[in-house]
């Protein structure tokens, strides 16, 4: 049996009891059975949070259409008519001008190109008639299979597993990108999907990495000389490289990659990662370059200015630039310490209501709010934080986090219209493994410290979800 969530922290190096014969550890029939039990849970939440679905923002859908028209430029702006929908309320677009400087009736979307190609063979079939927000929400519970999955790699009991993959399903703003799945939110979701697969393929080729609690340093080699490149670690290189074309700041998770995974030695598992990533992002700086004739797409410097000009209460400044560490303080103060509206004020004479839109108790914040306070459960992560530098899992999860928040938190929009911290997807499956591991640190007497957490976590969720669905966001 595996230990439950009560059985306290295992000696590192000691293995769970041996599954029935035949079977493979941690994947026992009826573990793969709570693995299915709870994305059809996760599947049916994120359905019924969400169930009248518009695909309002869908560019990625437009996107993939106009590929298959031969083309890079969606056309835009164009109005609906009885039997086709438009796109001419778009915001994230950049038009075209001809050479005289007239519109060409063309834009340029600015996002990382990966869902709309995973949208790709629906659109062939369904059109621009296809349910983006659908799929996503499809995906979305696949990927919280995808992270039961990565949990199982680490050594922590069933009752862990199960827990840590319930808060990530439900109690992170995950829940929120699954239900919506508008066009900012299916490239989070396809981006946390992969870059989940890239960390099991990485614990899967590096056990050592998973017990070991001796030191960041890496183990001892054996006189056989390894291949330069190790197939597993170009795998989870692969993956990695594949979500940073759905959301760019990823890439900035790679450290993990250099401490964990096959190799034998940071130098070649860096290699191995390293030549497999290079494979989807050099093949987006040239579709970039073919496109607009630039590395980096300019229509972000259109949409900065844009953003700037139009909505001044996001305190953007033209002088700035997109990426600029005078952010930092204003983003950060978001991400920890964001609040709902309070008592925000009404009409006089109308009574407040938990849910009335008109005149609440407390409302979220479009602009964002703290990931303390819409996901408590993330203080799980602190215990495992406490072998930073002698576990190799805990240090590359920790400085990939740390890269990937700062990078964020420099960048001049934060996500808004949200509930929550959206750009939190970005670092959460690295997260995710130091709150598995933190919870094995605790040990079983502090069973129901994780429980009220993960619960905690899940109720401030499910009110957001309802919030966020009731105005419309």
């Amino acid at each position: 049996m595996d230990r439950s969530i009560s059985q306290g922290r295992p000696t590192a190096g000691r293995p769970d009891p041996e599954p029935p014969a035949g079977v493979a550890p941690g994947h026992d029939r009826s573990t793969v059975r709570i693995g299915l039990a709870i994305v059809l849970l996760v599947l049916g939440v994120y359905a019924l949070s969400n169930p009248h679905r518009i695909n309002f923002y869908n560019h990625f859908v437009w996107q993939a259409d106009a590929w298959l028209d031969g083309q890079a430029s969606i056309p835009y702006p164009v109005l609906p008519t009885a039997n086709a929908p438009g796109n001419d309320y778009f915001q994230d677009v950049m038009p075209l001008s001809g050479a005289d400087g007239a519109p060409t009736g063309r834009g340029l979307i600015p996002f990382p190109p990966l869902p709309a190609v995973v949208l790709l063979p629906f659109v062939a079939v369904l059109g621009l008639a296809t349910n983006a927000q659908l799929i996503a929400t499809v995906l979305a519970a696949l990927v919280v299979g995808v992270a039961f999955w990565v949990i199982g790699r680490l050594p922590v009991g069933r009752g862990i597993r199960i827990a840590a993959t319930v808060f990530f399903g439900l109690g992170t703003v995950f829940w929120y990108a699954a239900a919506l799945g508008s066009t900012w939110y299916l490239a989070h979701v396809v981006a946390v999907g992969l870059t989940l697969l890239a960390i099991g393929v990485a614990l899967d080729a590096d056990p050592a990495a998973i017990v070991e609690l001796g030191g960041t340093t890496d183990p001892p080699r054996s006189r056989a000389v390894p291949p330069i490149v190790d197939r597993r670690q170009f795998l989870a290189g692969l993956l990695f490289g594949l979500a940073c074309t759905a959301r760019l700041t990823v890439v900035f998770g790679a450290p993990f990659l250099l401490f964990v995974g096959g190799g034998g030695s940071w130098l070649r598992r860096g290699a191995s990662a390293g030549l497999g990533a290079a494979i989807p992002i050099l093949a987006l700086l040239a579709y970039n370059v073919a496109v607009t004739g630039h590395a980096l797409h300019p229509a972000y410097d259109y949409l900065y200015r844009l953003e700037a000009v139009g909505w001044p209460f996001l305190h953007y400044n033209l002088e700035w630039a997109i990426e600029d560490p005078r952010y930092l303080p204003q983003n950060l103060a978001l991400m920890l310490g964001g609040l709902p509206d309070i008592l925000p004020a009404c009409d006089p004479g109308v009574g407040r209501g938990l849910f009335d839109a008109a005149c609440p108790f407390v409302v979220p914040n479009p602009v964002g709010m703290s990931v303390l306070l819409t996901s408590v459960g993330w203080l799980l992560a602190i215990p495992a934080l406490l072998d930073y530098g002698r576990s190799r899992v805990v240090t590359g999860a920790a400085l990939a986090i740390v890269a990937i928040a700062a990078v964020n938190l420099m960048h001049f929009s934060q996500g808004w219209v949200q509930f929550g911290y959206r750009f939190s997807n970005d670092f959460a499956p690295f997260a995710l493994v130091l709150v598995a591991l933190g919870i094995e640190r605790l040990g079983g007497a502090r069973r129901r410290l994780v429980v009220a957490l993960v619960a905690m976590s899940v109720v401030v969720n499910a009110w957001g979800v309802a919030w966020g669905m009731i105005l419309g966001w």
